[in-house]
């Protein structure tokens, strides 16, 4: 008689997809908001990146092959996905140093310290994002105002970021009306023409690459909906109790790191719950954070801050919010 019972270790459910086809998926999605950054910072935008991914997927490389010892792994594009993401948190005059000190930062420490690909507990791009800000915080907040290719990489004119300066301008006791007609409109916000980070400056093709992905089932719409409907619910609450002191939420979240950060940091595998339940939980704290840290912190942007704390709960998600077992009866009243 033939034996019909294989038995064999997880998984059992096989697909065609793999590391490398989701990342390069991933890549594909973030090519129109790369193409927006180089349309409005020229020579600056295109120099950050090639830095910022060269210098990511050498460092992965030195560290498995002369450090750990181990195979390289530099072919599945996690490391290149990491690259783009860094250079999308930062200035596009970032001086070359820093922006190979972010790298190994995201790549050295925030990733292959924990085993590399799919063992990281932070998203490392962000990790490598928040360290700079912190250790070069001039450097990293001196945005260069959309000039394209007139202007160079060293000598480009800087200026504040929408959200800076109705931070500044709040505190200083200016109104909301006064100050909205300090800053781009809502239309020039959506196609970009703002002073900002490479991935901060266009939220029609961010939104593109993540319909993109959707469709692509690279990721699913839990995470990006949650953030940005939890973040819209809590501006819409602040502004119109107070529209003289607080913006409106399509501001929000046509600003800072918010479209970026809800469809490509935030939706990060390794670093977001698996299940549904958990990956609304997971986005609705990141929305929650970023307006608490916008509106009553230091910094006027906390969309980076806001994922790394909520990535720290991603383990209690997993655990305490997991899909029904397969055959598990269930008990009535």
């Amino acid at each position: 008689m033939n034996n019909i019972l294989n038995v064999s270790p997880s998984p059992h459910q096989q697909s065609s997809e793999t590391t490398r086809k989701l990342m390069f998926g991933v890549v594909i999605a973030l090519l129109p908001a790369l193409a927006a950054s180089v349309y409005y910072f020229g020579i600056g935008a295109i120099i950050v990146t090639l830095t910022s991914v060269l210098a990511c997927v050498a460092c992965e490389f030195l560290i498995q092959k002369y450090i750990l010892k181990t195979k390289t792994s530099i072919s599945d594009g996690s490391a290149v996905v990491t690259g783009l993401l860094l250079a999308f948190n930062v200035p596009s005059n970032l001086p070359v140093l820093i922006i190979v000190i972010g790298a190994v930062i995201s790549i050295g420490v925030a990733k292959m310290t924990f085993g590399g690909l799919g063992n990281n507990p932070f998203n490392p791009a962000l990790v490598g994002r928040v360290f700079l800000l912190i250790s070069f915080p001039v450097q990293m907040t001196s945005w260069p105002v959309p000039s394209g290719f007139k202007t160079g990489y060293t000598d480009a004119v800087t200026g504040a970021t929408p959200l800076g300066i109705i931070s500044e301008g709040v505190k200083n006791g200016e109104s909301i009306a006064v100050l909205m007609d300090k800053v781009p409109s809502h239309m020039q916000l959506f196609y970009g023409y703002m002073g900002g980070s490479m991935g901060e400056v266009a939220a029609a093709a961010l939104i593109l690459g993540g319909i993109f992905m959707i469709w692509r089932k690279i990721i699913t719409w839990h995470i990006p909906v949650a953030v940005l409907a939890s973040a819209a619910l809590f501006t819409g609450i602040l502004w119109m109790a107070d529209p003289a002191t607080y913006a409106d939420p399509l501001f929000h979240l046509l600003t800072g790191g918010m479209m970026l950060g809800a469809i490509f940091m935030a939706t990060d595998y390794v670093t977001s719950p698996m299940t549904p339940k958990g990956m609304i939980i997971y986005g609705t704290g990141i929305g929650v954070i970023t307006v608490l840290i916008r509106t009553w912190g230091a910094y006027p942007e906390g969309v980076s801050f806001a994922i790394l704390i909520m990535n720290a709960f991603v383990p209690l998600l997993n655990m305490y919010i997991k899909p029904r077992r397969f055959g598990k009866e269930v008990m009535n009243g």
